[in-house]
């Protein structure tokens, strides 16, 4: 079974027309909606959503679900979701298929990022996983400027010979304010400004490790996302010791600088080290954070967790790390009130 998941922006051609066209088998389909922005932004969104479904249905004969993303800007939950998301459908026994090519980047590249994640952790179901990109044929944005371009000179032109005071005066405030909309589009392109989100101008976008984290790195990542940054890789072999019951003793805390060094900068690169003197500050780096966040469910879940190192030190399961199983997404469909929709939280 092939399930395509789609976050939905403001496009409709290229999440759909590359199926058809391709002719590519759709068992499934996970439409993902943005409700954040404008009103007109939200509202437009939502009709592609629509549209698509009905179209998916009608023209793929796909089964169809919905959902909401609340926050398109929350890098960190959109990563999340789509990781939980794509481990769901692979232990369905699913082929997954990401397109990126809508939806702002925030979410497409937290969708692509999850899935090269999971590819790695699940590498003998790498094949089953696909990231795509459709590009589109033409840009419309610069269509509607030079037709808004050509309408505003036209009724520049007609301004002065309107009889009707009232009609003449609105008709002068539509050419004023399509020239300066006109202005700040060829000034600016199609955007405008730099928003701050959580405090900050910009948000980054961590790259995903290469290689699969092995049981006792789990621990150790698992130790960070609980306890934070340790001053020293000393301070934290000690607190695994003590955790674990085991004696700290100088093999021990090799074994800990090991693995730590195979998860830093120069190794997966979940973890940073900062010099301090004869000691190196050790924590989480960005990605090492999405990757605690994105297992937390695994690590919590005591018997049931697929995979991973038990939290008292033992290996788990398997060491690639292939799990996922029972993760709630939190993802939910859209809730109707009459006509109305509202959109829970992802």
């Amino acid at each position: 079974m092939q399930t395509h998941l789609v976050p939905v922006g403001f496009d409709y051609d290229r999440l759909i027309a590359p199926l058809v066209r391709e002719r590519l088998s759709v068992d499934r389909v996970v439409l993902l909606q943005g409700a954040v922005g404008s009103e007109a932004n939200v509202e437009h969104s939502r009709t592609l959503a629509r549209k698509l479904e009905g179209d998916f249905e009608n023209l793929l004969g796909a089964q169809t679900e919905r959902f909401v993303i609340e926050d398109v800007y929350d890098y960190d939950a959109a990563f999340e979701g789509a990781y939980g998301l794509i481990n769901a459908e692979l232990d369905a026994g699913n082929e997954i298929w990401v397109n990126i090519s809508a939806m702002p980047r925030t979410v497409s590249f937290a969708f692509a990022t999850a899935a090269h994640s999971v590819a790695v952790e699940r590498e003998t179901e790498r094949d089953n996983i696909h990231t795509y990109y459709t590009v589109p044929e033409k840009y419309l944005e610069t269509e509607l400027a030079a037709e808004l371009r050509r309408g505003t000179e036209l009724l520049a032109e007609i301004e002065g010979k309107i009889d009707d005071e009232d009609l003449a005066e609105r008709t002068a405030e539509r050419v004023h304010g399509a020239r300066e909309l006109l202005g700040e589009f060829d000034e600016r392109g199609t955007t405008s400004g730099a928003k701050s989100v959580d405090g900050s101008h910009i948000i980054e976008f961590p790259v995903a490790s290469f290689s699969s984290v092995k049981p006792f790195e789990e621990l150790i990542l698992f130790k960070l996302g609980d306890d934070g940054a340790f001053r020293s890789v000393s301070e934290l072999a000690q607190a695994l010791a003590a955790e674990l019951g085991e004696e700290y003793t100088d093999s021990f805390r090799s074994k800990v600088i090991y693995n730590v060094d195979r998860l830093g900068p120069g190794g997966k690169g979940y973890v940073e080290q900062d010099e301090r003197g004869k000691s190196y500050r050790t924590e989480l780096s960005r990605i090492g954070e999405l990757w605690v966040r994105a297992h937390a469910d695994e690590s919590s879940d005591g018997e049931e967790a697929t995979e991973g190192p038990n939290r008292d030190g033992s290996d788990g399961a398997e060491e690639n790390g292939a799990g996922g199983g029972g993760r709630d997404t939190e993802l939910k469909p859209p809730e109707r009130d009459g006509n109305e929709e509202r959109a829970p939280k992802w």
